[in-house]
C-alpha cells in the first residue's frame, strides 16, 4: 500500500516532529510504502529521504496565499493520482486543508492527526473537520473526546504516541554526574530539569517561580531549562530572562537553548518537570521515565494517561508554584519513595515503544483504505495530470 504523508514542518522543534520522524523510521517495516510531502523546506527532508523513502517539497505558504494554497493542493493531487496513492494521512489539523482537499480530487482516503485538544470554537479546526476524512486519530482520551465534539462527527481512534526507548536507555548513556560534567552544569546538589520549546504554556516560568522555595530548604540547588525559541512567542525567552534576574536566580537558573542530545541532558536531572498547561499527551514525560526519573507533570490532559499519581510520578495543577514547589520538595525529601517511584516509571515507559506506535497509526491507515466505498469524486476531477 502507498501512503503520501503530508507534513508541514520542517525542522524538528517539538514532539510532533518527532512523532512524524518515528512513524517515517518505524512504518516502512510494516508493509506501507511511503511518500512524504514537506510544506517547507528544511533539515528534515533530507533526513527522511536518508531512510529510502521518496520525500518532496511543496512550499505552500501561509493559508491567506490562496493562489499557493490552491496550487499546493492540486500539485499533492497530481502526485497522489501519478504515484497511484491509496490514501493520503496529514499531519495536524493545518496539513488536512490541503490534504483532505487533495484527497478529494485525487478520489482516494485521507486521515488526518489532531496532535492538540482542539477548541471546537476554533474557525480553522471546525473547517478541518469539515473536510472529508476516514478517520480522524487523536492521541490522548482528551484529544479524542474534544474532537468528538466538533462536528460533523468522525471515526475518532486513539493512537498514542511513542518514545524511542533505545536512545532513552540509562544503561547507555554516561552516569548523571558523568553528563553534568560534560554538559558544564553544576556537580554539586539537586538538579531539577525542564525541557521544551520555549511557550507560555509550557509553564517554564511556573518552575522559576517555585525556585526560591526549593533553594530555602536546598540551598545548593539548581535549574536547568532545557529549550529553543519559539516562532510565535518569541518574547517569551526574554520574559524568563527577566523573571530569573528579579528573582535574584542568576546563578541557580541555566537556560541552554534548543539541544539535539536530549537524552543526555535529561540524564543529567534528579527531578524532571513537564508544567504545561492541558498537554496533548507528553513525549518529554516518558523519555524522562524511561530513563528513571522521578517526574512531576500536569494534572490535566495527556499527563493523567501517563502517569498514576504517587505510583509513577507526581501530578500538580497548571500554574501553581507553590504545588509545584511542594511536589519537587516530596521528591527531595523522600528518597525512598522517590526511588521506587521512579523504578515505577521506567517500567511504565516501556508500554510506549515507537514500533507499537507505527504500527497501531498504520492500522487505522489499513482501516481507512479498506473502508473505502466508490469515491464519487474520481470523474468530477478526471482531469487532473
Amino acid at each position: 500500500m502507498k501512503v503520501i504523508a503530508i507534513m508541514p514542518l520542517a525542522e524538528q522543534r517539538g514532539g510532533g516532529e518527532m512523532m512524524f520522524w518515528d512513524l517515517m523510521q518505524q512504518g516502512r517495516q510494516a508493509g506501507i510504502e511511503w511518500l512524504a510531502i514537506f510544506l517547507e523546506n528544511g533539515p528534515m527532508v533530507e533526513q527522511v529521504r536518508s531512510l529510502g523513502i521518496d520525500t518532496r517539497v511543496i512550499e505552500s505558504g501561509r493559508l491567506r496565499h490562496v493562489n499557493r494554497f490552491i496550487s499546493t493542493v492540486f500539485q499533492i493531487a497530481s502526485i497522489a493520482k501519478r504515484e497511484r496513492a491509496d490514501a493520503i494521512a496529514n499531519w495536524m489539523w493545518i496539513t488536512h486543508l490541503y490534504g483532505g482537499l487533495a484527497a478529494i480530487a485525487a478520489g482516494i482516503p485521507s486521515v488526518w492527526y489532531q496532535l492538540e485538544v482542539p477548541n471546537a470554537q476554533s474557525f480553522l479546526v471546525r473547517l478541518a473537520t469539515l473536510l472529508p476524512a476516514r478517520a480522524i486519530v487523536t492521541l490522548s482520551k482528551d484529544g479524542k473526546e474534544a474532537q468528538g465534539r466538533i462536528w460533523p462527527h468522525r471515526p475518532t481512534p486513539l493512537v498514542y504516541p511513542g518514545v524511542a526507548l533505545d536512545r532513552f536507555e540509562p544503561a547507555v548513556l554516561p552516569s548523571p554526574m558523568e553528563a553534568r560534567l560534560k554538559l558544564g552544569l553544576p556537580l554539586h546538589g539537586p538538579l531539577i530539569g525542564i525541557v521544551g520549546r520555549l511557550q507560555r504554556w509550557k509553564g517554564m516560568h511556573v518552575l522559576i517561580e517555585a525556585m526560591p522555595q526549593i533553594l530555602q530548604r536546598y540551598p545548593d540547588a539548581n535549574c536547568v531549562i532545557v529549550g529553543g525559541k519559539h516562532d510565535l512567542e518569541p518574547e517569551y525567552e526574554d520574559f524568563l530572562k527577566e523573571q530569573i534576574t528579579t528573582l535574584g536566580l542568576s546563578d541557580r537558573v541555566f537556560m541552554v537553548g534548543l539541544q539535539r542530545n536530549i537524552p543526555e541532558w535529561m540524564q543529567a536531572m534528579d527531578i524532571v518537570v513537564h508544567a504545561s498547561d492541558k498537554e496533548p499527551f507528553g513525549i518529554v514525560i516518558i523519555e524522562a521515565m524511561a530513563l528513571g526519573k522521578p517526574v512531576i507533570a500536569g494534572n490535566a490532559g495527556g499527563p493523567t494517561e501517563i502517569i498514576t499519581e504517587g505510583v509513577n510520578g507526581l501530578l500538580t495543577p497548571y500554574g501553581d508554584a507553590d504545588v509545584l514547589a511542594i511536589a519537587i520538595l516530596r521528591y527531595l525529601d523522600n528518597p525512598e519513595m522517590t526511588r521506587n517511584i521512579a523504578i515505577a516509571a521506567r517500567q511504565r515507559a516501556l508500554d510506549f515503544s515507537t514500533q507499537r506506535y507505527a504500527q497501531n497509526f498504520i492500522n487505522v491507515v489499513r482501516s481507512a483504505v479498506s473502508n473505502m466505498p466508490q469515491n464519487q469524486f474520481i470523474n468530477a476531477f478526471n482531469a487532473i495530470d
